[in-house]
């Protein structure tokens, strides 16, 4: 096994021992059984430069209740072949969900972000490195003199978000992979003068498998393990997850 490859997994098991333990923290625990719909697409607008969106729409307990969704557009910059620079904004909206719930009304979120992406291979298997810095502006409930929670105001809040990713393949035809695996950690920590109470805000434990139907396009089926902590750390969600996924990439320069 590559030195590289090693230095990846150590990374994945120190994270799962730090969730351990940071759990300890939480008062309240929740479980929500996790649907979620997504779409990323790709598109070469020139050699270097492409435009990228990711629109996801997410439900809790099967399709019983809404979860979030949010619309993700980016402007991506090849630098080498195995660099890649992105800039993005995301809009998201959260529902309120679950018995205890997280938020009590839905809660908006407005941010830009800036991303680095590195690809390498050891042998036949792909190892996908991704770090975004999130400037997150977040809607913030208060109640109203006549008794209801509305938003207030937003937040300014940063998140960093690192994903290890390895997608292995499992079927080819004529040298072109039909078949593949992925498995992977994402983890999200909150940073700067208004973090919060809890360093780690999420991370998804991820594995799945994906078909490539031609060069355009692409299906995902993912279990995603996806813990949550809040703002004030005072409450975590653990939710068994389903992710399909369909993926898009087409070269506009023809």
């Amino acid at each position: 096994m590559g030195k590289n490859i090693k230095m990846s997994l150590l990374f994945c098991i120190g994270i799962a021992s730090f969730l351990t333990l940071n759990t300890t923290f939480a008062q309240v625990k929740e479980s929500n059984n996790n649907i979620w719909l997504h779409y990323f697409g790709k598109n070469m607008i020139t050699e270097k430069f492409s435009f990228s969106f990711e629109a996801t729409m997410r439900y809790a307990n099967g399709f019983s209740e809404k979860q979030q969704y949010f619309i993700r557009p980016s402007v991506d910059y090849q630098f080498t072949k195995k660099f890649m620079g992105s800039v993005g904004f995301s809009h998201y909206n959260t529902y309120s969900y679950g018995n205890p719930a997280m938020n009590k009304i839905s809660i908006p979120e407005n941010h830009f972000w800036i991303q680095g992406t590195f690809v390498h291979n050891s042998g036949q298997l792909k190892i996908t490195h991704r770090l975004r810095d999130e400037f997150r502006y977040v809607g913030v409930p208060a109640m109203q003199s006549n008794g209801d929670l509305e938003i207030d105001h937003y937040d300014y809040r940063n998140r960093m978000r690192y994903m290890l990713l390895f997608n292995y393949p499992l079927i080819k035809k004529e040298d072109a992979t039909k078949l593949f695996a992925l498995f992977g950690d994402e983890v999200f920590v909150n940073i700067g003068s208004n973090a919060g109470k809890t360093f780690l805000n999420q991370n998804r434990l991820i594995g799945g498998v994906g078909y490539n139907f031609d060069k355009n396009h692409q299906m995902q089926l993912s279990y995603i393990h996806q813990n949550i902590w809040n703002y004030t750390n005072t409450f975590q969600e653990s939710n068994p997850t389903v992710r399909l996924s369909y993926v898009t990439n087409f070269d506009w320069r023809k």
